[in-house]
């Protein structure tokens, strides 16, 4: 008698749901800004799973910061490309925004049926200081890696100096990466080189139609397309766009931000608040797919190119330069947040807890870091 074996899914099938369970419960536990987002990535997806190598996930950073969008989103594009093929880009980005999208959805609703938001800040409080030690062991590993060399070590300073003295990230990168580029290869002093041109595409539509929703789509694509930076510099997008043309009110789009600053998952979807103020669940949706699609768009051009900017020799140069500047602005970022953090000894209490979950032998997930910190700001806040 002959058995019936069941089928197991194609192999492509099982990376995808492995893509987007990876990145959705990412998109949960995501807190603390990009740096602790791509934090998290490493240990997710290199420490644990290894689809890739170290070095390749550097140059992947290092070529994500140099283009418009969500710094820590668009490395999820990349890294479900990488696992999953262009399938997985889509899988990943959506499933790491998702959790966000919902939650401040929710939080809008809430906020324009009650006038408040709910008390977050004891769990906020416990969060943040575990943040810190998550960057630093990131920081650490992608460092060992990125730093070949002494003068790679010098550049790195030279960035980090840069950053805690106000100048853009982006200025910095770029300029490490051509100063870097013309060093390294006049000390070569090689001339076979491959030249390969990246097309860095600029979205922009300022079309404005009598649609409300279009009209939020549209102004969310634009901001999505050229924004480069952090929350505040968001909010000075936001601000020109939506403050000034009198859809908001300054306070209510300070209360927008602030939602994206405490809810998991990327800032951008301070998008998805606004959308709703402005015109429900539909201009929600809207907003929401016009801040995010050109992240993809931007993603699915430039991820074919990484790989071939390492094979040339000149463009390696690049990369290695702004590999080590981009650990140097997480250096920064780290430095700055702990001294917004570290305040009263609570503070100190947990995060020196979680270094040593994170840098001895008794290592736990950052998901539960995460987690721990939270409840344990909670409990100490009582105190």
């Amino acid at each position: 008698m002959s058995t019936l074996s069941r089928k197991s899914p194609p192999a492509s099938t099982n990376k995808l749901k492995e893509v987007a369970l990876v990145f959705f419960k990412l998109g949960c536990f995501a807190f603390g800004g990009p740096a602790a987002h791509i934090a998290m990535m490493e240990d997710e997806i290199i420490t644990k799973r290894k689809w890739m190598t170290r070095e390749h996930f550097l140059d992947l950073i290092g070529a994500t910061n140099l283009i418009p969008g969500p710094n820590s989103t668009e490395m999820t594009m990349h890294c479900g490309h990488e696992r999953a093929g262009s399938k997985g880009l889509f899988v990943a980005g959506v499933a790491f925004i998702i959790p966000a999208v919902v939650i401040t959805a929710l939080l809008a609703y809430l906020y324009v049926s009650y006038g408040q938001l709910p008390e977050v800040a004891p769990f906020l409080f416990g969060i943040k200081p575990a943040v810190l030690a998550i960057i630093a062991s990131a920081i650490l590993k992608l460092g060992k890696k990125a730093i070949k060399t002494t003068d790679l070590i010098v550049l790195g300073i030279l960035v980090l100096v840069a950053a805690l003295v106000g100048v853009h990230e982006v200025v910095a990168l770029l300029g490490a990466g051509v100063i870097g580029t013309l060093y390294f290869y006049l000390k070569s002093k090689t001339s076979t080189t491959k030249t390969i041109i990246l097309p860095f595409p600029i979205l922009a539509s300022s079309l404005l139609l009598k649609t409300p929703v279009i009209n939020v789509f549209l102004t969310f694509l634009k901001v999505g397309a050229i924004l480069y930076g952090s929350g505040y510099v968001l909010f000075a997008y936001l601000d020109a766009e939506l403050v000034t043309k009198g859809w908001l009110t300054r306070t209510e789009l300070i209360d927008a931000i602030a939602v994206g600053q405490f809810t998991p998952g990327p800032v951008l979807s301070t998008a998805t608040f606004i959308g709703y103020q402005l015109s429900g669940f539909g201009g929600a949706l809207a907003a929401t797919a016009g801040i995010f699609l050109p992240s993809f768009l931007f993603v699915l051009i430039l991820n074919p190119f990484v790989s071939k900017m390492r094979s040339s020799k000149i463009l390696s140069y690049f990369l290695d330069t702004v590999n080590v500047a981009a650990v140097a602005v997480m250096l920064s970022v780290l430095i700055t947040m702990s001294i917004d953090t570290l305040t009263d000894w609570r503070a100190f209490v947990i995060a020196g807890i979680s270094a040593f979950f994170i840098f001895s032998k008794w290592k736990i997930s950052v998901m539960w870091l995460i987690a721990g910190g939270a409840i344990l700001g909670y409990v100490l806040q009582l105190i």
